[in-house]
């Protein structure tokens, strides 16, 4: 069993060319994120997203095992309402978390903080066996990991850890690039394990609420516990090789910011896809609405109501679309033919592309987000000129 041992210095790493270019990496991955434009109607919906994320892989780092349906009962239902442990504990990290959204950026990340987000991640779901916000006590002890490591000896040695490592985040750590002092917090708090339970949990949520002074805020919450989960191998692997290290944080450095650049990157593609379709349902809306001749307005409306569909989902089956759309072809005198023929035009004006899946009439209809930098008003307009008469292109 690996013993713990007291850090000679709370924040100790090797500047190596991996960890320079995974920190130059992981920064500009934040500031982009930070400064793309959108509105706060996608993010919250993406928060949601990303709050579930997180709260499936910091729980199931942990071996929780829910479905879907279990996690999202777990993250509305009151505790009462909640039958395993595993759904409890999901509960109790999600009530961390949005706590954590709520303080404020100068909140210091003291002992009084960390209290606190171990008291709502174990409340409700762990309290049967570990005291919520308070250290373990003489002669308790706590064991992880592969190979076995045991945490700070409980009462003496896990209080003068714990204190260490508050007064560490509140001096040493302050030199130090506020990404670098979110994974040497994760690390520490881990390596100590001052509870008897709901340790790892309690290190990835502190994580979280340093990561928001970067501008990682309520609004653009990135889901690290997704990571690590997706990667808990490497993740377990790289907290141990730091262990062994007498606690040179490189490897697990080195790790953590690859992960923040890529959950950043994620979030940003996300947001830069709303973003696309906003502009593209701004395009659409603006050339069709400068089309005069009534017939021409009837079939533009035909076509935002399959764009609009389109957007939403991305891509369709043929079959799938025409139901879902029927209602807007029924009262013509041959619904599929005109439908088939509107989505002919889509194809020809590039707003959509079709896949041929097999034989006959499979076909997978896709958006193309990127229509509003391709398409002219005169080319929109000369299209447009010839849609009555357009006939059967792509669909035969």
């Amino acid at each position: 069993m690996v013993k713990y041992l007291f850090p000679d210095n709370w924040i100790k790493y090797r500047q190596t060319p991996a960890l320079l270019d995974n920190l130059t990496k992981a920064s500009a991955a934040v500031l982009s994120l930070k400064n793309i434009p959108y509105q706060r109607s996608w993010v919250d919906q993406l928060q949601i997203v990303q709050l579930k994320r997180e709260v499936a892989g910091t729980s199931k780092i942990e071996g929780a095992e829910f479905t879907d349906k279990e996690l999202d009962a777990a993250m509305s239902e009151t505790p009462e309402q909640l039958h395993t442990r595993s759904q409890r504990q999901a509960a109790s990290a999600t009530k961390a978390y949005r706590w954590i959204q709520g303080l404020p950026l100068d909140r210091p990340i003291d002992s009084s903080l960390v209290f606190e987000i171990h008291r709502l991640i174990i409340t409700n779901a762990d309290d049967d066996h570990c005291e919520p916000g308070v250290l373990r006590g003489k002669d308790v002890h706590v064991s992880f990991g592969n190979p076995l490591h045991r945490g700070a000896e409980g009462g003496e040695e896990c209080e003068k850890a714990f204190n260490g490592l508050c007064a560490a985040m509140k001096n040493e750590f302050q030199a130090h690039n506020v990404l670098i002092q979110a994974l040497a917090c994760h690390y520490h708090f881990a390596a100590m394990h001052p509870f008897c339970d709901g340790n790892g949990r309690t290190a990835r949520a502190l994580e979280a609420a340093i990561l928001r002074r970067v501008g990682l805020k309520d609004t653009l919450f990135i889901a690290m516990s997704n990571y690590y989960y997706e990667e808990k191998n490497k993740y377990l692997r790289s907290l141990a090789s730091v262990r062994a290290a007498s606690h040179d944080l490189t490897d697990f450095l080195v790790f953590g910011l690859k992960g923040i650049e890529l959950q950043c990157n994620k979030l940003f593609e996300e947001i830069k896809k709303n973003v696309s379709k906003a502009i593209f349902k701004n395009t659409a809306l603006d050339l069709y609405q400068r089309l005069r001749s009534p017939r021409k307005s009837v079939i533009a409306k035909r076509h935002w109501v399959l764009l609009t569909l389109l957007i939403e989902k991305e891509k369709y089956e043929f079959d799938k679309m025409y139901n879902e759309t029927f209602a807007t072809y029924k009262d013509l005198k041959n619904p599929m033919e005109a439908f088939i023929r509107d989505l002919n035009y889509l194809v020809e004006l590039g707003a959509i592309w079709v896949e041929k899946i097999e034989e006959g009439r499979n076909f997978r209809i896709h958006i193309v987000l990127e229509w509003p930098t391709r398409i002219t008003e005169s080319d929109f307009y000369k299209i447009a000129k010839n849609m009555p008469k357009r006939k059967t292109l792509i669909f035969r």
